[in-house]
């Protein structure tokens, strides 16, 4: 039996007294993964990305291993939430408009000293303030740099369009703004690579690409390298009581670990290990996150029919963004077709050996947005489920 198909048999044996769809977490590949992040942290703190976990129970596990501190929120109102729940260091990574949750921000002292907000631009204070309806506490406050890499004069660009800041002297001046404008703090910096720690180099059957994609991801880490230092450099001559530098993400840990301008990582879907992170050639992981679908029709020679399927990830739109199916090995999708958002046939001699009622496990192609179609994950070590634990979803919280 090949480890996947012990897999299979163990995720069946576990559930098998429950109805399918269902979503699961392995534990040991969970933990697993977990220890790797630390590992190829080199003893920088690991600051958990909610986005990609989405889970409660999950956060509160991983941040109760020694490695990681803090988490990274996507959406300020998920920013009180954890914090209203005992989470004590919550950022904020991206700019929010809410102006409710800034009230609530601004009147409540343990929300205040839990959560730090990223801006990028004036303008993002000058809300704040908008919104503050007479609060007085102190916002903690994070700058966010751009991390693109910029070839031949800037006429190219490579990575994500965020933050419009990125030089040294854009970064120092918006601090300064921040340092003299009365009711915040500036506490951290953080810089996102996504063009090296969410793009696989090494897909398999494309060397060509997978080869361009190293050779484009080692001159971004080098280029980033000395303009972060730089710029954190230029923040600090401005604050520099700065508690925090954040950078990385899954597919970079051990590289962005290593500058020494960054005090800590931000990863999250390392955890899981979805579909999209299997094609990197410096880290491998274990899925650990995977859903169930039942078979409830067998149209043919080679087919089956098993109940949803549609869930594509975020994202340029592309094969890439399906989820694919795991366990067994083998199945694939009917091309005219593709996964469905009701049911979805999948063809391969795998399915002459399933019957009615047999479930198909699939991975996602992302990691936290699984979460978004499930109310609770069943935690499995062995062949046992051991915990259900709700998701976002299953506490009522859709924050996007």
């Amino acid at each position: 039996m090949t480890p996947r198909a012990a897999d299979r048999a163990r995720y069946d044996r576990a559930t098998a007294a429950l109805d399918a769809p269902l979503a699961i977490v392995d534990l040991e590949a969970f933990d697993a993964n977990a220890d790797d992040l630390v590992r190829r942290a080199g003893g920088k703190p690991v600051r958990v990305a909610s986005k990609s976990v989405r889970c409660r129970a999950l956060l509160e596990r991983v941040l109760a291993r020694d490695g990681f501190a803090g988490v990274m929120s996507f959406t300020l109102a998920e920013s009180l939430w954890l914090a209203r729940a005992g989470f004590e260091d919550v950022l904020l990574a991206y700019p929010s408009v809410d102006r409710a949750a800034y009230t609530e921000l601004a009147r409540d002292p343990k929300l205040a000293a839990a959560v730090t907000v990223t801006v990028d631009d004036v303008a993002q204070l000058e809300l704040i303030d908008a919104a503050r309806a007479g609060g007085t506490e102190e916002v903690r406050v994070c700058l966010e740099m751009d991390t693109s890499l910029r070839l031949l004069g800037g006429r190219v660009r490579i990575g994500a369009r965020r933050s419009p800041l990125r030089t040294p002297a854009e970064l120092a001046e918006l601090a300064r703004s921040v340092v003299r404008r009365p009711g915040f703090r500036l506490v951290g910096l953080m810089a996102y690579e996504g063009h090296v720690a969410g793009v696989g180099d090494a897909v398999a059957g494309r060397p060509l690409r997978s080869r361009a994609v190293r050779a484009m991801q080692t001159a971004a880490r080098r280029e980033l390298a000395g303009r972060r230092a730089a710029v954190v450099a230029a923040v600090r001559a401005v604050a520099p009581d700065l508690e925090f530098v954040n950078g990385g993400g899954t597919g970079s840990v051990q590289h962005t670990a290593a500058e020494a301008a960054v005090t800590e990582i931000a990863a999250g879907s390392g955890l899981y290990v979805p579909r999209l992170f299997d094609d990197y050639a410096s880290f491998s992981g274990r899925p650990a996150a995977l859903f169930a679908l039942p078979v409830v029709r067998r149209p043919g020679v080679g087919v089956v029919t098993v109940l949803g399927g549609g869930y594509p990830a975020s994202g340029a739109a592309g094969r890439d963004r399906l989820p694919v199916p795991y366990l067994p090995e083998g199945l694939r999708y009917d091309p005219r077709e593709g996964p469905g958002e009701v049911q979805t046939p999948l063809l391969g001699s795998p399915a002459d050996d399933l019957r009615i009622g047999d479930r198909v496990w699939f991975r996602h192609a992302k990691a936290g947005e699984l979460c978004e179609r499930f109310e609770a994950l069943r935690l499995v070590e062995g062949d046992r489920v051991v915990d259900t634990v709700p998701t976002y979803r299953g506490e009522g919280r859709t924050f996007l």
